[in-house]
């Protein structure tokens, strides 16, 4: 009922702005501000009902339980806002609840709303009430800083429509997964809520009918959300493509035919894409390292050429291809390749390389910001390469042939020498062409109904729901660059054994190498899922060697679900009771993904 309550005053209040036509069109951002301002109050002031229900005796769970579902609805009011304008304040309101970890070495401790969470749900005899004291104390500093800062900032109308369609993005990738409240699961209210706070964002810069069909679509996706609240049965294929998808398609027509200006920056989702699913909606050449590295035709000729030649390695016996093999979705098949010397073999596996550059850092443990990075770190690597970037650029410049290339893609006056940097931005601008969104998924996503079976479409339910991979393979890459603005990519700890049979953890220590806090002990990148039916073996040790064999892992709860001792994993351990025709069903769908290469690339 108060979750009822809570819709229909949002709904009230769209209906308000609405019938009171359009507002002064000079002024939306102000009085955006202002709503967000009274919506801020609402969240503190049920924070600080919490807290006075917490100083009574003897607690009441279920009082605790419900209050705190309508703290999270609250939020939700205003999600689309403190996650665009104050990411660093919300990272503590309803950020993950395992440890961060900054490229600097800092470690933030979670806190916030999925931490308490996990204190509430599910309900126990034992309820650990200093710690709620305290952590809704820290929840009501943090809320204190949104006060302030949406009194303070100046809103800009480009950012609020920008912000909106985030918003759908974010809900159709985030919150109908159950990525912020797996325990009490109630992803499809909050996600109702969310949505149906934009109608009132909206009714200052358009109304219905003149507004692209954005307010009926609104309605009929808050609908269905309210209408199918059961978790594991919730339809999110038909969600997406029979509702989520045309309601961003809506917003981004308003945005398109408004008179505002659309700023635009540098970042992996294109501003201007209507949907997750556009055939242009990523950018290949966000993470690059300077301006001037854009792919272009050259670069990226010259750059395969580069990548098929062994010129670069050491022994000039070796080129990328060697281990990123086309045929094999630019992987070797293999579970380590063999070193340069032929008798040892690398230290991972080999991952492929198609749309290895929709991710904001390379390799398993991220250690290389940028693709430029990674091409230097592989040919200096002993085990690898084992060469130099300033033999090479010698030994390319002595050749006549790559001496003209290299002027063609890098024009330049008095050309005397080629520089490395030159090298490491042709080979990448070949692996930026190598992104490839084009599987039957998206075919279906894009509105080919019959891209995918039933038994696909199924597994996709899965794979967003039960199963709970969306909560690491983020969609529609299926990596972990975390949406909707894919602007940082996540490590996972999930306990990978070194044999199949799961008796000790593989001794590689992923990410803790490159910074050694304890959160990062055994942390690894999470890789996409596109292109895995085509990438076997799996993992970083290659300890898989099916996809079977990589769901009954996760089935069981990673590694400490097997019976290993992992003190920071941090996938969720308990079992996820997968039927048998559920795990087919997953595989299915992963197969689904495979991209669609076109062989000019090869």
């Amino acid at each position: 009922m108060k979750i009822r309550i809570i819709s229909l005053l949002l709904t009230l209040v769209a209906a308000v702005a609405i019938s009171s036509g359009r507002p002064d069109k000079e002024v939306p951002e102000k009085a955006i501000q202002q709503t967000l301002v009274v919506q801020v109050g609402n969240f503190s002031r049920l924070i600080e009902q919490t807290r006075k229900i917490l100083e009574k005796q003897p607690l009441n769970i279920r009082q605790l339980q419900q209050q705190f579902l309508q703290i999270r609805l609250a939020y939700k009011a205003f999600e689309w806002a403190a996650e665009y304008y104050t990411p660093t304040i919300t990272r503590f309101v309803n950020g993950p609840p395992v440890p961060e970890v900054e490229v600097s070495g800092s470690v933030f401790e979670p806190d916030g709303l999925q931490v308490i969470e996990a204190l509430l749900f599910p309900a126990t005899d034992s309820i650990p009430k200093k710690e709620l004291e305290e952590r809704f104390k820290r929840l009501a500093e943090n809320t204190a800083r949104y006060k302030e800062y949406f009194q303070t900032i100046d809103l800009y109308n480009w950012q609020i429509m920008d912000a909106a369609k985030l918003q759908v993005f974010r809900v159709i990738t985030l919150g109908i997964t159950g990525f912020d409240d797996p325990l009490s699961e109630k992803s499809m209210e909050e996600s109702a809520v969310s949505l149906q706070s934009l109608q009132a964002v909206m009714a200052h810069y358009t109304t219905a009918p003149d507004d692209y069909g954005f307010s009926m679509r609104l309605q009929q996706t808050v609908q269905y959300l309210q209408r199918h609240t059961n978790f594991n049965k919730f339809d999110r294929a038909l969600f997406i493509t029979t509702y989520a998808n045309p309601l961003s398609v809506s917003l981004a027509q308003i945005q398109r035919h408004s008179d505002m200006p659309l700023v635009k920056y540098n970042r992996l989702l294109n501003q201007d894409a209507e949907t997750l699913f556009d055939e242009n909606a990523f950018n290949a050449n966000a993470y690059l390292p300077e301006p001037d590295h854009v792919a272009t035709a050259k670069k990226i000729a010259l750059g395969k050429k580069l990548f098929y030649d062994p010129i670069l390695s050491g022994s000039q016996t070796r080129s990328c291809s060697s281990c990123h093999q086309p045929e094999k979705a630019f992987t070797d098949g293999l579970v380590k390749n063999a070193d340069i010397t032929g008798k040892g073999t690398i230290s991972r596996n080999t991952p492929t390389l198609i749309n290895a550059a929709l991710q904001p850092a390379q390799f398993y443990d991220l250690r290389a910001i940028a693709l430029e990075d990674q091409v230097a770190d592989v040919i200096a690597n002993k085990d690898e390469m084992h060469g130099s970037m300033l033999v090479s650029a010698k030994r390319l410049w002595n050749d006549k042939t790559y001496r003209a290339l290299f002027a063609e893609a890098f024009p330049q006056k008095e050309r005397e020498a080629i520089d490395t940097m030159e090298i490491m931005n042709a080979v990448s601008s070949y692996v930026r062409s190598l992104t490839f969104l084009n599987s039957r998924f998206d075919e279906y996503m894009r509105g080919n109904k019959a891209a995918l079976n039933k038994e696909e479409v199924n597994g996709f339910n899965l794979f967003m729901g039960k199963a709970k991979c969306a909560t690491c393979h983020y969609m529609p890459l299926f990596n972990g660059a975390l949406p909707p603005k894919y602007m940082r990519i996540e490590t996972e700890v999930i306990g990978v054994p070194l044999t199949s049979d799961a008796k000790a953890i593989d001794s590689d220590m992923g990410s803790y190498v490159v910074i050694p806090v304890e959160s990062n002990e055994h942390a690894f990148k999470t890789t996409t899922v596109r292109n895995a039916a085509r990438t076997a073996p799996y993992m970083h040790n290659g300890v898989f060697k099916t996809l079977e064999e990589v769901v009954d892992f996760y089935d069981k709860g990673g590694g400490v679900g097997a019976g290993l001792k992992i003190s920071n994993q941090t996938l969720d351990s308990e079992p996820l009771r997968l039927t048998r025709k559920e795990k087919r069903e997953l595989v299915a769908f992963i197969k689904s993904l495979d991209s669609k290469i076109n062989k000019e690339v090869y």
